[in-house]
């Protein structure tokens, strides 16, 4: 038999020879590639090794690309050049930032007289003339002469029925209910004392000086507090640092500082007293302790941890402090940048339907995608709502 095979293998074309040895390498491919991917998915199984693997992974953030290293030395020094021309890139976009600081100081300057305008109105230093008054909406254009003059009748007879109040009422305190970032730090307790809010003012630092801006609150007389005025500083760095130039993108604060509020004895709304029982361990009496601990309150803007919350020299904050720093940043950049210019629509509301429609394009687009979740779920064989169902969480007032 074995003479058989032999003498067919001798008279077996060199080409089917070549055929058969190529079926024997794939075969033989086939089955390292089978052992690979056995292998491969017991040490993916192996959590010493998937630990191995992440801490590798992790050692390899920020390391220089493996692309940049493989460049010849002639290419990395063009790409050398490129980096020292980014950095002067940067300190041109500073000086771009700090004029555009000294244009917002030329116009703050133009619409004060407006702003102060605004303010007597507000506070009924000023009753508006009839034809600063006149403001035609959209209802109005559809109405006759005759409906008109009715409709301006039945308005006049409801003011005299109710007492003529000064200026606008709680104009401010209306904004501040408005604005979600401000009602969510506003408490009940402070909206007596907002009621005295007659202004907010904008001061931007003088030429020559740091980037900055000051926030003015204006108050008047008031049970609260003896101050007029309480204000909130909030210091800018607009220069690249010299230790790592490609990270600087625009201006960014460095410190804010708030003032003291010269409080009224029992009026202090951001201290609140509480009444703790101790027992004596040895007589086993028990006594009422009195104590007074930190409160809830929107006038703790005034006040930040030891009076100051600033970036360090070498720039670096931990994570509690630089997520309190951008925190009040936002709350302080919204009052001066939106704020302030349009607190009359805040008042009435039309610049919250502004704002929202910036944001309805994303808002539907995250309901189709928990839609989506929710109809993959649905349609998952093994899916069981009830392991989904979680206990209401407990609400407390800190």
């Amino acid at each position: 038999m074995a003479d058989i095979d032999n003498k067919d293998q001798a008279e077996m074309d060199p080409a089917d020879m070549e055929d058969v040895e190529d079926v024997e390498e794939e075969e033989a491919g086939e089955d390292e590639n089978s052992k690979a991917r056995q292998l491969t998915v017991q040490m993916m199984q192996n959590p010493q090794i998937l630990a191995a693997l992440q801490e590798r992974l992790d050692g390899l953030n920020g390391s220089p690309s493996g692309y940049m290293e493989s460049l010849p030395k002639v290419v990395k020094r063009r790409v050398n050049a490129l980096k020292n021309l980014q950095v002067k890139c940067a300190h041109i976009e500073a000086k771009f930032y700090e004029e555009v600081h000294e244009l917002e100081r030329k116009y703050a300057a133009l619409y004060q007289p407006l702003f102060d305008k605004r303010s007597d109105i507000v506070k009924a230093a000023y009753e508006p003339t009839e034809e600063e008054s006149e403001w035609k909406t959209d209802e109005e254009e559809e109405l006759t002469e005759e409906m008109k003059e009715k409709a301006k009748l039945e308005e006049e007879k409801k003011d005299e029925e109710k007492e003529d109040p000064k200026g606008i009422p709680e104009f401010w305190l209306t904004v501040f209910k408005n604005v979600d970032l401000l009602s969510d730090i506003l408490q009940e307790h402070d909206e007596p004392i907002l009621k005295h809010l007659q202004d907010i003012k904008v001061k931007f630092s003088d030429p020559g000086q740091p980037m900055s801006f000051t926030l003015e609150f204006h108050f008047e007389a008031n049970d609260f507090f003896t101050n007029t005025v309480l204000t909130k500083t909030y210091k800018m760095r607009s220069e690249p640092d010299e230790n790592d130039p490609f990270s600087f993108d625009g201006p960014e604060i460095m410190s804010c500082t708030g003032c003291t509020i010269d409080w009224t004895k029992g009026k202090n709304v951001t201290l609140k007293t509480i009444k703790k029982k101790q027992k004596h361990k040895g007589r086993g009496t028990v006594r009422t302790v009195t104590k007074t601990v930190p409160n809830d309150s929107f006038f703790n803007f005034f006040t930040p941890p030891e009076g100051k919350t600033e970036v360090p020299d070498n720039g670096e904050l931990d994570e509690d402090s630089e997520a309190l720093l951008a925190a009040d940043f936002e709350i302080g950049h919204f009052i001066r940048e939106r704020i302030v210019p349009r607190a009359v629509l805040y008042f009435t509301g039309e610049a919250i339907e502004d704002d929202d429609d910036d944001y309805d394009e994303e808002g539907e687009e995250a309901d189709d995608e928990e839609g989506e979740e929710e109809a993959d779920e649905e349609n998952d064989p093994d899916y069981d709502p009830k392991k989904d169902a979680a206990p209401p969480a407990e609400c407390r007032q800190q």
